[in-house]
């Protein structure tokens, strides 16, 4: 049997690919949403909602994992921030969806579709990123693109809003549209974090 003088716990891997893939789930979810009548937005609240708690119970492996290991594989403050800003991402999801059925929205604006197109992009990047880390390649075009994505993502968020404020909604309405646009642009700047994070790791790493 080999001695491992510095055994590092490699199941961090695994668990960061998972929460990954859980967020593609979230982000196919979004994109349902958008043609989705009110009874089928109502449902895909549900789905939203449990795999928002997936994401949850992956976050916490991993801080249980964390807190159990005595050698990891990079800064356990980086695992704790990595993990945080994917468990993030979940959560923006699921508020958005959640708002758009409590809020009884009956047509979402012009232009959400483009932020909801963007975020399953940035979110098949993140996915796809994740096993990299076990040996730190090609992850350079993966931050450089996410970087790229939540650029855009603003500039379609400011379009929103000028479109929000142009008159043609009533006060109320202008407030619960804009707090869903408001909490999509949050999760694509929670992307943003990933990407940061992981160049962070890349870096150290080098």
């Amino acid at each position: 049997m080999r001695f491992r003088l510095t055994p590092r716990e490699t199941s961090f891997y695994d668990m960061f690919a998972a929460s990954a893939d859980n967020i593609v789930t979230g982000s196919k979810l979004l994109m349902e949403l958008l043609g989705a009548d009110a009874p089928g937005r109502a449902e895909i609240a549900e789905r939203m909602r449990a795999a928002e708690h997936a994401g949850d119970d992956a976050t916490h492996a991993i801080f249980h994992q964390l807190n159990s290991s005595f050698i990891t594989p990079f800064d356990r403050e980086d695992i704790y921030k990595l993990a945080s800003c994917l468990d993030d991402i979940m959560d923006f999801m699921e508020e958005a969806v959640d708002l758009v059925v409590l809020y009884n929205v009956e047509e979402l604006p012009k232009g959400v579709d483009q932020q909801i197109e963007v975020l399953a992009r940035a979110a098949e990047l993140t996915a796809e990123a994740m096993p990299n880390l076990r040996t730190m390649d090609n992850l350079t075009e993966y931050w450089i693109e996410v970087n790229r994505l939540e650029n855009q993502a603003d500039q379609i968020h400011r379009k929103l809003l000028a479109h929000l404020f142009n008159g043609k909604y009533d006060a109320i309405e202008v407030l619960k549209l804009k707090q869903i646009v408001d909490v999509l642009e949050e999760a694509a700047d929670a992307f943003e974090h990933v990407a940061n994070t992981v160049e962070t790791i890349a870096v150290k790493e080098s």
